[in-house]
C-alpha cells in the first residue's frame, strides 16, 4: 500500500510538468478499514472493484460532486503466496457517472515495489486518470485521439525506458497528437477553463 500511495502522490506533479502548469491536482487520501467484499465481473473470468464494489466509500467520501475523481488502490495480488484476482490490466478508469456519483472514476491494482519505480512514478495513476479525463473534454467538444490514453503507439509514440509514455501523454495533454492531419487532444487553454 505504502508504494502505490507514493506513487500516486507523484501524480500531481507529473500532471502539472505534462501541461506546463496549466492542469493541477489536489488531492485526499482516505484509507478504508472494511475488507473489499465484491469485485465485479468482467469477462473471461476478469474481475475489478466497480463503482459497485465501492459505492459504501464513494457515497461517504465522494458524495455528489464533492470530488472530479476517484481512485481506488486494491489488493488485486497477495504478493507473499503468488496469486491474483484476473483483471483486464493493472489498472481500469472510466468517464464520470452517476455510477461514480460524478466523478471520474479509476482503479490501480497492487503490485511490488520495484514495479511502481518503472518507468515514471505515478505513471500509472495518471495514465487511469486520463481516460475518464479524455472522456470530459471530449464531451465538452475537443477532439481526441483513438484509444485516448491507450493511444500512443496507435499516433507513433514509443515507450522509452526512461521517460514511459510520457511523451505522448504530454502532447495528448496540449492538444498536440497528430491524426489524420489534425492535432487532437486537450489544448492548453481548456484546463483553465474547465476549472
Amino acid at each position: 500500500m505504502r508504494d502505490g500511495v507514493g506513487a500516486f502522490e507523484q501524480f500531481p506533479s507529473l500532471v502539472e510538468e505534462l501541461t506546463s502548469g496549466r492542469a493541477s491536482v489536489q488531492y485526499d487520501i482516505r484509507p478504508v478499514d472494511r475488507c473489499l467484499n465484491s469485485l465485479t465481473h468482467m469477462s473471461d473470468g476478469m474481475f475489478w472493484p466497480s463503482p459497485s464494489d465501492t459505492s459504501e466509500e464513494i457515497d461517504r467520501f465522494g458524495v455528489q460532486r464533492s470530488y472530479d475523481s476517484i481512485f481506488v488502490l486494491w489488493p488485486q495480488q497477495n504478493l507473499s503466496e503468488g496469486t491474483s484476482v484476473r483483471s483486464a490490466g493493472w489498472g481500469l478508469g472510466m468517464a464520470a457517472s452517476a455510477w461514480s456519483n460524478g466523478a471520474t472514476y479509476a482503479t490501480v491494482g497492487n503490485a511490488e515495489s520495484w514495479i511502481w519505480q518503472i518507468p515514471v512514478v505515478g505513471e500509472v495513476w495518471l495514465h487511469e486518470w486520463l481516460h475518464g479525463v479524455c472522456a470530459y473534454f471530449a464531451d465538452l467538444g475537443y477532439s481526441m485521439p483513438d484509444g485516448d490514453a491507450d493511444g500512443g503507439g496507435r499516433h507513433g509514440y514509443t515507450q522509452s525506458r526512461v521517460t514511459g509514455w510520457t511523451d505522448y501523454y504530454r502532447d495528448l495533454m496540449t492538444a498536440k497528437v497528430v491524426e489524420a492531419g489534425k492535432h487532437t487532444g486537450i489544448p492548453l487553454e481548456a484546463w483553465s477553463s474547465s476549472a
